[in-house]
């Protein structure tokens, strides 16, 4: 089996609790929108949805007890949002912790990527339509699906008598 180098990368997801993470996503959210000023700039630079934005953006400003956004909206120039500092201290930090772990990792897990195999070549596998047996549904009587139940008298309908 040939050996081949490939390159070493470490994707650092902190856990702040059974609920609450910071990865590399919303942290590459907070940068966009430090760039941008804008959350749906941010997020079309990101290829990610609004809504997907707003919520990671929403959890990340109540994970903590100060918000890492602050938002204003429409107005004559349009809404926007602004990291606040400690936001931006919130990336700076992740960033620092990514940076130790991949030159830990190098240190201790390099020798890894020397020994790597070459890639298993992709194959397109032809499948078959996966066909089956199907019955057919009952034969349905014109009109309604489903007998209607009987109303008691006075309650509504057709009918009824109005007062």
């Amino acid at each position: 089996m040939n050996k081949r180098t490939t390159q070493l990368g470490v994707r650092l997801r902190v856990d702040l609790g059974p609920a609450q993470s910071i990865g590399p996503g919303k942290i590459a959210l907070l940068e966009r929108i430090e760039a941008t000023g804008s959350l749906s700039q941010a997020a079309r630079d990101l290829a990610m949805s609004y809504r997907r934005a707003w919520l990671l953006l929403d959890d990340l400003n109540h994970a903590f007890t100060e918000p890492v956004t602050t938002a204003s909206i429409g107005g004559a120039g349009g809404g926007g949002a602004r990291l606040t500092d400690f936001g931006r201290r919130v990336i700076a930090a992740y960033r620092e912790v990514e940076r130790a772990a991949d030159q830990l990792a190098t240190a201790k897990l390099g020798w890894l990527a020397t020994d790597c195999a070459p890639p298993r070549a992709v194959r397109e596998v032809s499948r078959r339509p996966v066909t089956r047996h199907i019955e057919p549904a009952p034969p349905q009587t014109p009109g309604r699906s489903r007998p209607r139940a009987p109303r008691p008298p006075g309650t509504g309908g057709r009918g009824a008598k109005r007062t």
